[in-house]
């Protein structure tokens, strides 16, 4: 459950301040509720879209005063910890951000019906404050405190020689995670998989490039190098994969998914700087299944 209005605290404020904001919020009982909290990456990125810029929602949302900029999310960098995840409601950029730098704040609450979300958790399990050190999770407000979301399965991955399953999402991956040994343009990730489901390979014909929601939804924000499940099974995963979602900002770029931390960004389309990572399985566009 999400407020309304997407810019209570007017101006953009630090991580820590952001925290001592939500507290401020339920204190006062916003809307009737005491249990507002900042969204986890995971919460945030499922409600983007990107077929939409300026904001990059969906159409017909409900929401108002968006700000198409930065927004915090309760979910702290791996790798990095002294930095947060922040996400981009102007383009749907999701970068990692200093925790005193100053971004803008929307609250989210876990709505009573809950259990038919199919938001999963993020993955992360620590708690870090912002020079970066491990804390106690307790009444910090941090995404692992409160681990929001749809627990993943135990043995998630369900490996088949040269393919993996994945129960999470019912999305099937090549275990080898660079099959093709070099970086492709995005038009060439295309021709690829075509190539594969003419001969049939590993059995199937319906190989696609997976869209930028599917990448991240691979992703573990407890992880990094790469930031993917602790058990994951695939080989020789690389720092860089295309997607076949094309940027609505500059159709010339396309999201690429960034594996060392699990930044979503955007890659120029005939450059050769980018893997391919076939999947196949029903399409999942919007952040979740």
């Amino acid at each position: 459950m999400w407020a309304k209005n997407a810019s209570l605290s007017d101006f953009p404020m630090s991580w820590n301040e952001a925290f001592v904001n939500i507290k401020e919020l339920n204190f006062s009982g916003l809307y009737g509720f005491h249990d507002w909290k900042l969204p986890n990456r995971r919460e945030l990125f499922s409600l983007l879209s990107h077929e939409a810029i300026n904001p990059s929602l969906p159409v017909g949302h409900p929401f108002a005063n968006i700000f198409t900029g930065y927004y915090w999310t309760s979910t702290s960098c791996a790798r990095l910890p002294n930095q947060a995840w922040t996400i981009h409601l102007g383009g749907a950029r999701v970068c990692k951000g200093m925790k005193h730098g100053s971004y803008m704040v929307w609250p989210v609450r876990v709505a009573d019906h809950a259990r038919t979300s199919r938001v999963f958790q993020s993955g992360q399990l620590n708690c870090y404050n912002e020079s970066g050190e491990l804390i106690d999770c307790q009444h910090t407000g941090q995404d692992g405190e409160f681990q929001a979301g749809l627990r993943q399965e135990n043995n998630r991955f369900t490996e088949n020689s040269c393919i993996v399953f994945d129960k999470a999402t019912g999305l099937t991956w090549l275990r080898n995670a660079n099959v093709y040994k070099e970086m492709v343009n995005w038009r060439s990730v295309f021709d690829l998989v075509g190539e594969m489901n003419r001969e049939r390979k590993y059995g199937y014909h319906d190989w696609r490039v997976p869209t930028i929601a599917e990448l991240e939804n691979i992703c573990d924000m407890g992880r990094h190098s790469p930031a993917l499940p602790a058990d994951h099974p695939f080989i020789d995963v690389q720092d860089f994969y295309w997607s076949s979602t094309t940027s609505r900002y500059d159709t010339r770029y396309a999201w690429a998914l960034y594996t060392m931390d699990g930044a979503v960004g955007v890659g120029h389309k005939p450059l050769s700087a980018f893997h391919l990572w076939p999947v196949r399985g029903n399409r999942i566009n919007h952040g979740r299944r």
